[in-house]
């Protein structure tokens, strides 16, 4: 696993740590605090344990911990967006006026600004080569006058502050969202403790797969939203805009520029289920026995002001006027933004956020044979849409049944009592009045009809918020978070459970709790329809299913390879907590374009890679020679 979102890093469990961080042993909470005061950029290793701050003073972990720890529980997490724009500044843009002059009017500009072609009636007078004066008849004129509009949504999950991922590799121009997917697939292999030229040179290249993407493109200046403001703020279309701003474009940079894989890619789009999507893509290409090692992710940027001002005309989002009315308040401060997302409480709409998630799926006989870690095991993730619908936006019925399906796997892998006593639920939670409604209901139909009292209900959105098609990739990881230290984060701004939650035989709560957990059910309810529920499996419980297919002994062998694999992944971690990240890009690297191949009847031998092609293929259909 790895990436990154509002509250860190994923791997090492940072950002699942932060979540749990009052409920951790001391040297728990001083190694994720000094590790996030390092992300932020606002201190640096200097050797030996020590620490150097922004005004150059050495300092102990202690020191850290005791001098930043307010500024890093305050920049993490949601909070007030950070951006000028969404200050004081205001945000960019431009009203649309009609002048109306009584008589003649001149002016100067330079020549390159005239619009072309001129307006009827104008003149122009050179001044110089650069410089013309323009003379305008008495009449009306239509123009655009710039402005600067005080935004309307000021909260938002923003990657910690001073945390920027385009630093530790050579980005040039990359959309936000692409610079976020190489960090976070890069976090992903180091985490894995792997080596990946050699994993890789274990299979047939076309073993391999990539399935990532976003659910709205790369929508920043970088990407398509600048492409497409071109025109009217009088910039000109980059030659990378176009192409960098495609929803597959994740899957794509790390093919490229990352694994160098020749096999499998796309992705998949489906709102807010976009993770799930694509995490189904790879489940079925390993069960099918298509691909033996996936790569699995989104990557999504969605904190711009024209976003934000999509979904707030939809009345999706908490804007400052609805959580002031929420709390009967006439000003909003720094910590009111912070609890601005409430899943299942009385709330008002839910919170952007930016996050970048990656897991990497092996199918089980790779596993034992190369030693990898088990975090948690996927069997299945169902997919449902709503059917007939009056606004497209509107929920429905396809939740009830992804959901009841991933519970009927879950009981005959594990039991009944298994998933009554310890599976727990990841809520899409997303915070508005209709989520919360919707979906638990939904938890309490499926709960009543397995027998299950008492549901405990994690939703992360209350730290994170909502990161779009990354946002089942935020609850996964923290899911594996909570396999491995067994905590469930609670919803910190659930002051009381709202009066029209079915909470009968749901559990919710504002701490941490205790868990020890056998499965966890991942859910998302996108726009449109897109309803998807994976189910995870903790390693504990996945470690005794390949027992049970490969025997005592392949289990044990495994272990032994594994602690090499710990190793590595344990050296990585540390050097991540210290700043030192392995972030891979390797630009124009090993670029073959058809000529360097061996074509063969029964294979393909590519340059640099240990295992040709095969091209036997599997026939159902007969023959007809």
């Amino acid at each position: 696993m790895g990436g990154v979102n509002a509250a860190g890093r994923t791997s090492g469990h940072q950002a699942y740590r932060r979540t749990i961080l009052d409920v951790l042993p001391a040297a728990e909470q001083t190694r994720t605090l000094v590790a996030l005061a390092t992300l932020m950029q606002l201190v640096t290793p200097c050797g030996d344990g020590q620490w150097q701050g922004a005004d150059g003073e050495t300092l102990g972990e202690e020191a850290v911990v005791t001098r930043y720890r307010e500024q890093i529980l305050k920049r993490t997490l949601i909070r007030r967006i950070e951006d000028d724009a969404f200050r004081e500044a205001g945000i960019p843009g431009n009203r649309e006026m009609r002048l109306t002059f009584s008589q003649p009017v001149s002016f100067t500009t330079s020549r390159r600004q005239l619009p072309q072609p001129l307006p009827e009636g104008w003149e122009i007078r050179e001044l110089d080569k650069q410089t013309v004066e323009v003379s305008v008849p008495a009449g009306t004129l239509n123009t655009l006058l710039p402005e600067r509009r005080q935004a309307l949504v000021r909260a938002a999950g923003c990657l910690p502050a001073g945390f920027a991922p385009e630093t530790f590799y050579r980005s040039v121009h990359h959309p936000r969202g692409l610079s976020m997917a190489i960090f976070g697939a890069s976090d992903c292999l180091g985490q894995s403790g792997l080596d990946w030229e050699s994993l890789r040179n274990r299979v047939d290249p076309d073993a391999i797969a990539v399935y990532a993407g976003n659910s709205i493109g790369q929508l920043d200046d970088a990407g398509w939203g600048g492409m497409l403001k071109s025109f009217v703020t009088g910039n000109r279309t980059t030659s990378k805009q176009m192409p960098l701003g495609y929803g597959q474009m994740p899957a794509d940079f790390l093919n490229a520029y990352v694994l160098g894989s020749v096999g499998a890619t796309g992705a998949i789009q489906g709102a807010c289920a976009t993770f799930l999507y694509n995490l189904r893509l790879g489940i079925d290409d390993i069960r099918q026995g298509r691909r033996r090692i996936v790569m699995v992710g989104t990557s999504d940027a969605p904190v711009t002001p024209e976003i934000i001002e999509g979904f707030r005309a939809m009345s999706a989002l908490a804007d400052d006027q609805s959580l002031m009315a929420l709390d009967a308040l006439e000003l909003l401060t720094d910590e009111d933004y912070q609890r601005a997302c409430r899943p299942f409480a009385r709330n008002c709409g839910f919170t952007i956020a930016e996050a970048s998630q990656f897991v990497l799926l092996m199918d089980d006989s790779l596993v034992l044979e190369t030693g990898a870690q088990i975090l948690a095991a996927v069997p299945e993730v169902n997919v449902n849409a709503d059917g007939w619908k009056r606004s497209i936006s509107a929920p429905g019925i396809g939740n009830y049944l992804t959901l009841g399906k991933s519970v009927a796997l879950a009981t005959s892998i594990l039991g009944e009592q298994s998933v009554r006593q310890r599976s727990y639920l990841h809520a899409h939670g997303t915070s508005t009045p209709k989520n919360r409604t919707t979906e638990s209901h939904i938890f309490d139909q499926v709960a009543r009809a397995n027998g299950i009292e008492n549901w405990p209900v994690a939703a992360v959105k209350a730290f994170i918020g909502h990161s779009q098609g990354s946002a089942a990739g935020d609850q996964i990881a923290s899911a594996l978070g909570t396999f491995a230290h067994g905590w469930v984060p609670g919803i910190p701004t659930l002051d009381a459970v709202a009066d029209d939650v079915h909470a009968e035989r749901l559990r919710f709560f504002q701490q941490p709790l205790s868990f020890d957990a056998d499965c966890s059910f991942i859910n998302a309810k996108g726009f449109g329809g897109n309803n998807a529920t994976g189910l995870l499996l903790s390693p504990q419980v996945t470690e005794r299913l390949l027992a049970k297919r490969h025997g005592q002994r392949a289990l044990d062998d495994w272990r032994h390879r594994r602690e090499q694999t710990l190793i590595a992944a344990a050296q990585y971690e540390a050097a991540a907590d210290a700043g030192r990240f392995e972030v891979i890009y390797r630009f124009g690297e090993g670029v073959l374009e058809g000529p360097e191949l061996e074509v063969g009847r029964e294979a393909i031998r590519i340059p640099g890679y240990a295992n040709p092609v095969s091209l036997k293929v599997d026939n159902p259909f007969g023959t007809l020679d």
